[in-house]
């Protein structure tokens, strides 16, 4: 399904040490792009049985991901962002059961007034997940939604590997994605950064750092928020982020 983008992977490793926007018009991605992207995400073929893919067909759940990450995506889209930020993968607190990278249920519900963004009157929909029923927010998510409303900022957030990696027989909890789910992610933030062409990229934390300089992407790096990185986190996000980034 990638194939139908019509990206070519390896002559963009050969250029990406360039600056992304080098030579380029910033221009949106289009519905039709957005939507093969998450048709692509949701026929991805998981071989281990310690990862969920949320966006996988024949599941009712998944669908409503699915439109919530096409929501998000379609109104980044019009929003015009020239930043992407990288996280390393969804947690089973967030992007596990919205479907939307670094975003629990609180704020995807509640919405974030300060940057008109998300929200249930905005058409985000819950999910009805067995066991997660007593879930609502997320650590992680409230600390960077949080400083990119202070900031003013909206850019793309994404995964390193956009798929739920958790430990075997808990679904209800989080690991780091091995090497090999990390190549499977690539291919997907390979799409996204040819599909809107950042002018600035941002890890957050040691393994969307590995991601990008592994792919050749010029990136600056902040701390993880989890694990006591609030602090680092938001004044690396308060040096990198211009107002409207």
């Amino acid at each position: 399904m990638l194939d139908v983008l019509h990206f070519r992977y390896n002559q963009r490793r050969m250029t990406r040490r360039r600056s992304l926007s080098d030579g380029y018009t910033h221009m949106p991605p289009s519905n039709k792009h957005i939507d093969a992207l998450i048709v692509a995400l949701s026929h991805t073929q998981l071989a281990a049985n310690d990862a969920f893919n949320q966006y996988a067909p024949g599941d009712r759940d998944n669908a409503i991901r699915r439109a919530n990450l096409r929501r998000y995506l379609r109104t980044l889209a019009r929003r015009t962002p020239t930043t992407l930020l990288l996280m390393e993968a969804p947690g089973y607190r967030g992007c596990r059961l919205t479907g939307l990278p670094v975003t629990s249920r609180k704020v995807m519900l509640e919405g974030i007034p300060a940057l008109n963004m998300l929200g249930a009157n905005a058409g985000f929909l819950d999910v009805n997940d067995s066991g997660f029923e007593s879930i609502y927010g997320e650590q992680s998510a409230t600390i960077v939604w949080g400083a990119l409303a202070d900031l003013q900022a909206l850019p793309v957030i994404w995964n390193a590997f956009p798929f739920h990696p958790h430990k075997a027989g808990q679904p209800l909890s989080n690991r780091k994605p091995r090497k090999s789910e990390i190549e499977v992610g690539a291919s997907f933030l390979l799409t996204l950064l040819e599909l809107w062409r950042f002018e600035t990229v941002i890890a957050v934390g040691n393994v969307a750092h590995e991601t990008l300089v592994a792919q050749g992407i010029d990136c600056a790096k902040v701390r993880h928020p989890a694990h006591g990185g609030k602090n680092d986190f938001v004044a690396g996000l308060q040096a990198l982020l211009s107002v409207g980034a």
